[in-house]
């Protein structure tokens, strides 16, 4: 993958195509079969005729796409089910078009409610925050809305904002920032936009709202605690004087975490922003040397714009060692190249070790430790 497509990368893409297991219905035998010899070289000589490479890992996966297409039909689908799998694979394929039109910057997600006053104090951090964000070089992403997600289009402007609109019948038109920009993208399906949402930041700003906020939020944070989704900054916003977050930080403490329902590590997967000068400084910080991250097999790769110094790299190894799986191939941190399955980003070194897989809040942490060492070199 060449250097200037997208740092967010899947943490740990499966590494090939989920087959039906033993528990699925069985095919109609009366049907032709997807996996036809016939069918299966037509579908090959139509990949090939669109110019992919043929016996590549891509041109598998377009393969699997349209041999499960085709399996619809004999599976006897009816046409709501149809629809919504078209619709969903058709939305999915032009946002990923028309963000892959913008791949170099770094963006932020912005969520809040639609409902907040243009002179609510909510409203004017949503506003400083985001130019905040764009003076930085960051584009916003928001929904195309009214309230915190117009607030985040109107600080940035019109050229750093992408609109990610869902089609409600009371939510019919974009705000006048985004409204007829080619970045307005609209969705029929919530589960869709969301995915568009978190798989193209490079960080998360919630600002205080309803259900949906709150939806988005717990999702956000769901993701990165399991370790489905990269490691990216979650921040906290509110206006001068709120306590929104106060109130939502003491019950997850207090329902959450004083149940055992959440893991103590896992508070450190957010951070309760002063001010919007506070929350955007966290972001800029969180990149400081940190670049992204991704498994090789079962180790964690941790690429860095710049080495640290080997006694760091010990420290860190010690200081984390409940991170590190004492059984695998690599038992301690270790600072190296690009391992041999890697093809993007190769000029950056890298800190791996064998990971637990868990304690995700822990390895926030750990990235905010390795921005606080000085690199062995400027970065």
């Amino acid at each position: 993958m060449p250097d200037h497509e997208p740092n967010r990368l899947e943490l740990d893409p499966p590494p090939n195509p989920v087959a039906p297991g033993p528990e699925a219905p069985p095919e109609r035998p009366a049907q032709r079969r997807a996996d036809d010899p016939d069918i299966a070289q037509r579908i090959d000589q139509l990949i090939f005729d669109m110019g992919a490479e043929p016996g590549s890992f891509r041109a598998r996966l377009v393969r699997e796409l349209l041999a499960t297409g085709l399996k619809l039909i004999p599976d006897g689908r009816d046409t709501g089910e149809l629809k919504l799998i078209t619709t969903a694979v058709k939305e999915l394929r032009y946002a990923y078009r028309v963000f892959a039109s913008y791949a170099e910057p770094h963006k932020v997600t912005i969520f809040g409610s639609a409902r907040t006053p243009v002179d609510h104090p909510d409203f004017a951090a949503a506003v400083t925050f985001s130019k905040l964000m764009a003076d930085s070089g960051w584009m916003v992403i928001t929904g195309a809305g009214g309230g915190i997600m117009e607030a985040g289009h109107k600080g940035p402007g019109r050229a750093s904002s992408f609109g990610v609109a869902i089609r409600l019948p009371f939510e019919t038109t974009a705000n006048q920032v985004i409204a007829g920009d080619q970045k307005l993208i609209h969705f029929r399906y919530f589960f869709t936009r969301k995915l568009m949402f978190l798989s193209q930041a490079e960080a998360v700003a919630l600002f205080p709202g309803g259900f949906g906020t709150m939806d988005e939020a717990y999702e956000a944070l769901t993701l990165i605690q399991t370790g489905k989704s990269s490691m990216v900054p979650v921040v906290l916003v509110e206006g001068e004087g709120q306590t929104y977050w106060e109130q939502w930080d003491r019950w997850v403490r207090e329902a959450l975490l004083a149940r055992g329902f959440i893991s103590p590590e896992d508070v450190n997967l957010y951070f309760i922003a002063r001010d919007p000068a506070d929350a955007a400084a966290h972001i800029i910080r969180f990149y400081r040397n940190y670049h992204s991250s991704r498994y090789v097999a079962d180790d964690l790769v941790i690429r860095i714009k710049s080495p640290l110094a080997q006694r760091d790299v010990d420290r860190l190894s010690e200081e984390f060692a409940l991170l590190i799986r004492p059984d695998g191939p690599t038992p301690r941190i270790v600072q190296r190249g690009p391992y041999d399955a890697e093809s993007d980003h190769l000029s950056l070194p890298r800190l791996a070790f064998t990971h637990t897989r868990s304690r995700f809040g822990m390895v926030r942490r750990l990235i905010d430790a390795i921005n606080a060492c000085e690199p062995s070199a400027p970065v």
